[in-house]
């Protein structure tokens, strides 16, 4: 089989683009609604925080393939698939042949590395974990077996995913999580319905088959994740042909992104090192004082939380304009490249701030109503300081990577990492174990503002000697100041109502109350000052999706 011929890919218009993006994050959403619905089940089977063994030991098994897939190529796949493959369209053939060795090549490097790792289990688990006696160790390293596969199927959706959304179609890659949530929510059930004391068990009273089903259901999901990308791959008229010989290929500019692209996140995974030994630790010795409190896993929830309103708008949106930088910046047009960014910046910062100043005020209840387990919610509070940071860079990565350049984003990535590792240091040495991990979150979010400040001053410095402009300063300040004010009104609200439920007593049901008062306030009172202040991002965001609904057409997005 071989690839039909491809005709570039035409350019989105703004409409286009938001409704990209608002199928993307529409499959974003149902997928992290299934998410929590998993992490919720997770946890009442192994434990949320330190007084879970199991909860903490399958955290680090199912983290490592994570780590390890961004690690040799994650961040590599998604800086070099897409601007290669939009350069290819210009080739006489489409691009068919480069795009097959290009994806040929990329299996290659994640199966091999697959097998590398897997075959490490025991050192990779005792790479990220600390302290852990010898039955927590063997524990992890039988997790660790069943998990670590997942890197290839990682690879496999990222490549997949890659080649659809440079061919124009975004809303597979953001709906294929959908399934795997499926698949690892129906493992967890049935643990839960044959173990259902599971988190009340030592580390030598698991068996193999109890690890089997849990760890083996989620690479299960994986696997369909990626593997279900296939269908829309064949309807959009691409049919794969292995092809090897790569000299020649013309991936010089590519083999040096992938380069630095790899070096920046080895960065980061090197950091990562000592922050999971210092959770580890944490929670292993909460655990041996039978005392709760944040633990790794504990982090891990909370991270999901902090996740959810990046992945709906940040990733959603950057994945749709990323092909649209990738073309302007190929084409030489710097004021498209500075127009595009400087909308998604100041979309993704709105929906952030609407985020923060919930997680902010109502973090703690979230913990309790969702996993019964307030130090969840405080582990999230403490990272939710950089949110809207964390977002706006991720798209300042997308566009140093439209110019080929990786080398910027090392640089910021190297200066995250030391901030990040100088916090651990200072956590491990004065901080006890109890608040450690929420110390953690804290010393993220520091190194979030850093680096969102590095690199918005080094994507100036590109501008301005590209064409002598700047980053639409202006308009990205006005915006940012309105939003800070908005933020601090709208959590206050929150605090009101949070302060409110304590008075009322402790319990998953006062949480929820708490939550659902409280987000409705903040939500109804950050809206209503945008339109006051002259904020439209948020707006202009969700336009899209209520278009959608019966009889909210008229009117929406009108000005």
């Amino acid at each position: 089989m071989s690839a039909t011929p491809q005709k570039t890919a035409p350019d989105e218009s703004g409409a286009s683009l938001a409704r990209s993006s608002a199928l993307m994050a529409s499959g974003t959403l149902v997928s992290r609604v299934l998410g929590f619905v998993r992490v919720a089940l997770l946890a009442a089977a192994v434990g949320g925080t330190a007084g879970g063994v199991g909860g903490q030991v399958f955290d680090v098994a199912n983290k490592a393939p994570n780590n390890f897939y961004i690690l040799v190529a994650g961040g590599v796949l998604n800086a070099v698939l897409v601007p290669q493959i939009v350069k290819a369209f210009r080739l006489p053939d489409g691009g068919k042949e480069f795009v097959d060795r290009l994806v040929t090549l990329a299996l290659l490097v994640m199966a091999a590395a697959t097998v590398v790792v897997t075959a490490a289990a025991p050192l990779v688990v005792r790479l990220y974990a600390e302290r852990w006696d010898d039955d927590w160790l063997a524990l992890g390293t039988a997790m660790a077996f069943w998990c670590l596969p997942q890197v290839f199927f990682y690879g496999l959706y990222t490549v997949l995913g890659q080649v659809l959304n440079a061919r124009g179609s975004f809303g597979p890659f953001m709906w294929a999580p959908v399934v795997n949530n499926v698949v690892a929510i129906g493992g967890t059930v049935a643990f839960l319905a044959l173990y259902p004391r599971g988190e009340d068990l030592t580390a030598t009273q698991w068996t193999p088959g109890m690890v089997a089903l849990l760890a083996g259901t989620a690479t299960a999901g994986v696997a369909v994740q990626a593997l279900v990308l296939l269908w829309p791959l064949h309807r959009v008229g691409f049919r794969y042909r292995p092809r090897f010989g790569f000299r020649g290929m013309g991936l010089g500019s590519a083999g040096r992104v992938a380069g630095w692209t790899f070096a920046g996140v080895a960065v980061g995974q090197l950091a990562f090192i000592p922050t999971s030994k210092v959770m580890t630790s944490a929670g292993y010795a909460l655990n041996a004082a039978h005392v709760d409190g944040a633990s790794g896993n504990s982090y891990s929830y909370a991270f999901l939380l902090f996740m959810l309103p990046h992945s709906l708008v940040a990733v959603s949106l950057v994945t749709a304009l990323f092909t649209r930088l990738s073309r302007s910046a190929v084409a030489g047009d710097v004021a498209a490249v500075r127009r595009d960014f400087s909308s998604g910046a100041r979309t993704v910062a709105a929906a952030g701030a609407l985020a923060t100043a919930a997680f902010l005020s109502l973090g703690p209840a979230v913990g309790g109503a969702m996993f019964e387990a307030h130090p969840i919610g405080q582990v999230l509070v403490a990272m939710t300081v950089g949110l809207v940071p964390f977002s706006v860079t991720y798209l300042v990565q997308r566009v140093f990577y439209a110019y080929e350049d990786a080398r910027t984003p090392f640089v910021v990535q190297v200066v995250v990492a030391l901030v990040t590792t100088a916090g651990n240091v200072v956590i491990h040495l004065a901080v006890p174990p109890q608040w450690q991990v929420v110390a953690i979150g804290a010393s993220m979010s520091v190194a979030n503002v850093v680096g969102c400040v590095l690199g918005l001053t080094l994507l100036r410095r590109r501008f301005r000697a590209l064409d002598g402009g700047g980053l639409d300063g202006y308009l990205l300040l006005r915006t940012l100041v309105r939003l800070l004010l908005i933020t601090a009104v709208s959590t206050a609200v929150g605090f009101a109502v949070a302060r409110g439920g304590a008075l009322l007593g402790q319990g998953r049901l006062v949480d929820l109350a708490v939550v659902l008062v409280g987000g409705v306030l903040v939500l109804v009172v950050f809206t209503a000052l945008c339109r006051v202040m002259r904020v439209r991002e948020l707006e202009d965001l969700v336009a899209p999706l209520l278009r959608r609904l019966p009889g909210a057409g008229r009117g929406v997005g009108r000005r």
